[in-house]
C-alpha cells in the first residue's frame, strides 16, 4: 500500500497580520514557546506521515530551510516548494503533483494547531480510506466565517458552502484535508474563482458529488485554532501556555511525537534537548529522553 504523503502550505502574504509579517512568513511567529509551523507539522507526524513537501513563497522559503532543515532530526524527509503566487488552496495540489506521484495526501494549513484526545485515532481513520477524501468538521460559533458543511437526514455530508449568510449547519471544515492520488487531476480541472483562486470547496465538492467524501467531526474535547489574525495568534498562545503550565505537556513538539513514533531514539532526542539548553521546551525534551517525564 502506497504512503500517504503530507503537505504543508505556508505560503501566502499574511495580510490579515500586518505589519509583523511584511518581514517574515506567519507561520515562523511564535505560538507560545515554538513556532507556529511546528503545529500543523507535528499533525502529520501523528498520522505516521514521513515524507513532506513545504510550500512556502520564494523570499520565505530560506528561513524556513534554517529552522527546520530537511527533516532529519525527527526522522522525516522534506522536500520544499515554491508558491509564487497564492492562487487557492487547491493550487497545493498542483504544485505538489510531481511530489505526490500518485500517492493519497494530508495537506494542513500551516497556521492552524489541533489538539485532543484521540486525535492520532481520529486521524488514523483517514488515512486508512484511501479512495476518496476525509475532511474534519469542527462546531463554531460562527459559521459565516468558514466554508459549512450540510448534512442530509441520515447525518451525511450534502453539500458544503463557503461563508454562506444562511449557514446549513454549525459544523466548518477545517484546514486539515486527507485526499486520495487523484487530488491533482482534480485540481487541474477547476476553473478559477471570481477571486482568481483554486478554490478548496470546489475541490472538495467534486469529491462530495460522487459520494467520496467522508466527515470526521471534531466533537467536545477536540481544539481547533486558525491563528490567522491578532486576536486568534493571542488565543492560541495563551492556550498552549495554559494547557503547558497546567499539565506539563508541550502541544506541537515534533521532537516528542518523532520520539515516540519510534523515528528517533533518546540518544538523538537528547542530542535535540541539548541544542535547546536553557529552555523549559529543551529541559522537557531531556526529561523525554532520561525517562523522567511521566507523560500520557
Amino acid at each position: 500500500m502506497t504512503a500517504r504523503k503530507g503537505i504543508i502550505l505556508a505560503g501566502g502574504a499574511g495580510t490579515r497580520l500586518h505589519p509583523v509579517t511584511l518581514a517574515v512568513s506567519k507561520q515562523l511567529l511564535p505560538v507560545y514557546d515554538k513556532p507556529m509551523i511546528y503545529y500543523p507539522l507535528s499533525v502529520l507526524m501523528l498520522a505516521g506521515i514521513r515524507e513532506i513537501a513545504v510550500i512556502t513563497t520564494p523570499h520565505d522559503q530560506e528561513a524556513f530551510q534554517r529552522l527546520l532543515g530537511d527533516g532529519s532530526r525527527w526522522g522525516l524527509s522534506f522536500t520544499w516548494i515554491v508558491q509564487p503566487a497564492p492562487e487557492g488552496l487547491a493550487q497545493a495540489y498542483l504544485l505538489a503533483e510531481s511530489f505526490l506521484d500518485g500517492a493519497p495526501s494530508a495537506m494542513v494549513l500551516g497556521d492552524n494547531l489541533f489538539f485532543g484526545h484521540g486525535l492520532p485515532e481520529l486521524l488514523a481513520r483517514a488515512d486508512a480510506r484511501r479512495e476518496g477524501g476525509t475532511v474534519f468538521a469542527y462546531h463554531v460559533a460562527d459559521p459565516t466565517r468558514y466554508g459549512v458543511l450540510g448534512f442530509d437526514d441520515q447525518g451525511r455530508a450534502s453539500r458544503i458552502v463557503e461563508k454562506p449568510a444562511e449557514p446549513p449547519s454549525s459544523w466548518a471544515v477545517t484546514g486539515l484535508y486527507f485526499l486520495d492520488g487523484t487530488a491533482p487531476e482534480r485540481a487541474k480541472a477547476l476553473t478559477p474563482s471570481a477571486r482568481g483562486e483554486l478554490e478548496i470547496v470546489s475541490l472538495l465538492e467534486g469529491y462530495l458529488a460522487e459520494g467520496a467524501l467522508e466527515v470526521e467531526r471534531m466533537g467536545r474535547g477536540f481544539a481547533w485554532l486558525d491563528t490567522g489574525t491578532h486576536a486568534s495568534l493571542l488565543d492560541a498562545g495563551n492556550f498552549v501556555r495554559t494547557l503547558t503550565e497546567r499539565q506539563g505537556l508541550r502541544v506541537g513538539s515534533p521532537e516528542e511525537v518523532a520520539f515516540r513514533q519510534g523515528w528517533i531514539d533518546a540518544e538523538a532526542l537528547a542530542a535535540r534537548a541539548a541544542e535547546l539548553r536553557g529552555t523549559d521546551y529543551g529541559a522537557y525534551l531531556a526529561r523525554l529522553a532520561e525517562g523522567r517525564a511521566d507523560v500520557p
